[in-house]
């Protein structure tokens, strides 16, 4: 009697792993001490909630200083328009280029949450930084006497651009990292998280919407019509609450490690990719992956061979030589199908 009830127990154990309702996260995830994070105490919509009110607040603080910079430009530093809309485009520029510092620094050594708990900093310290230069009147040119318009110092003018590019700092560390932090707080392996993490990618763009909208309205009428001085300042307490509510939330995420360079991964990808140039895949099963249950790239789940780029499944493939050896450590020699699919494929594709 007891066999068949080990056995029930066993089978339902089973059940239980492949239906992915256990205790622990099967993704590698881990909570805020390092352990396996809990699938009741962890993630899902409660830490959720704080992900999507921190990039609610970085949007529209961002959007808040962005939308109607141009006018401040031309009308408190008395620029140009040529040299306005030239100083615009140039930081607008440089907000799209830092998020690869943001995403390497994530990937190889801080992870998604420090690297944004670490940047939001920048950012506020920016944002105050910008907002006392439209506060303070020594920061400021003097007022216009009919019609002749005195321009900033250029003490007054590297108080406003230092302000400026330490929000786009600020940025390039949030925006790579936000929506993929967010993301990690549902477990794949788990049919129910796997539905809602697509309900998050909803909620997430209709925060960046709502941001943009109240920052473009609102803020743009504060700044036109009370004063640029409370028109920055609003944005920059809104930054404070990002923060707070950012690490509200921290013994609610769920965490995933860093799992090195991913350029150096990816210039693996090529190299084993040429060096295996003159062999043929004939079946993809053949396809080298670990065993294990984890990926071998810490932070990442295992992925499934994909059809697009089908050159790369070079690296994958084990010759001969390295049956014979044994050998299969070497990954500018072997690739597993996650590290190439994770690190090349889905990137040549964006």
């Amino acid at each position: 009697m007891s066999s068949h009830e080990d056995e029930r127990a066993l089978l339902e154990d089973t059940l239980l792993q492949n239906d992915g309702s256990g205790q622990y996260t099967k993704d590698g995830s881990v909570d805020s001490k390092g352990k396996p994070a809990l699938k009741n105490k962890t993630g899902q919509w409660k830490a959720c909630s704080f992900v999507l009110g921190t990039f609610f607040c970085e949007r529209l603080a961002f959007y808040g200083i962005s939308t109607n910079l141009v006018n401040y430009l031309l009308d408190t530093l008395h620029e140009g328009t040529v040299d306005a809309a030239t100083a615009v485009t140039n930081w607008k520029g440089t907000c799209y280029l830092t998020p690869l510092i943001g995403a390497i620094i994530a990937d190889t050594y801080w992870g998604r949450y420090w690297t944004i708990a670490s940047f939001t900093i920048v950012y506020l310290i920016g944002m105050g930084t910008l907002t006392l230069s439209a506060s303070v009147p020594a920061l400021e040119p003097a007022a216009c006497v009919d019609s002749v318009c005195p321009k900033a110092t250029t003490a007054q003018y590297a108080v406003f651009i230092a302000g400026l590019y330490l929000i786009a700092l600020g940025t390039g560390g949030i925006k790579p990292c936000i929506w993929p932090f967010g993301a990690d707080q549902f477990d794949d392996s788990d049919p129910q998280e796997r539905v809602k993490k697509g309900s998050y990618f909803n909620w997430f763009y209709f925060s960046q919407n709502i941001g943009a909208i109240i920052a473009s309205s609102l803020l743009v009428w504060i700044q036109d019509d009370v004063g640029w001085g409370i028109g920055f300042g609003i944005p920059t307490a809104v930054m404070g609450v990002c923060i707070a509510s950012l690490f509200l939330g921290t013994s609610l995420y769920r965490f995933q490690k860093p799992g090195g360079s991913p350029l150096t991964r990816i210039c693996q990808v090529l190299v084993a990719s040429f060096h295996k140039r003159n062999l043929k895949v004939t079946d993809d099963s053949l396809l080298y992956e670990t065993q294990d249950i984890s990926s071998a790239i810490a932070g990442s789940r295992k992925l499934e061979h994909s059809n697009e780029l089908r050159c790369l499944d070079k690296a994958a493939l084990v010759s001969d030589a390295e049956i014979e050896c044994g050998d299969f450590s070497n990954p500018w020699r072997l690739c597993t199908v996650t590290q190439y699919t994770n690190n090349y494929k889905a990137k040549a594709q964006l």
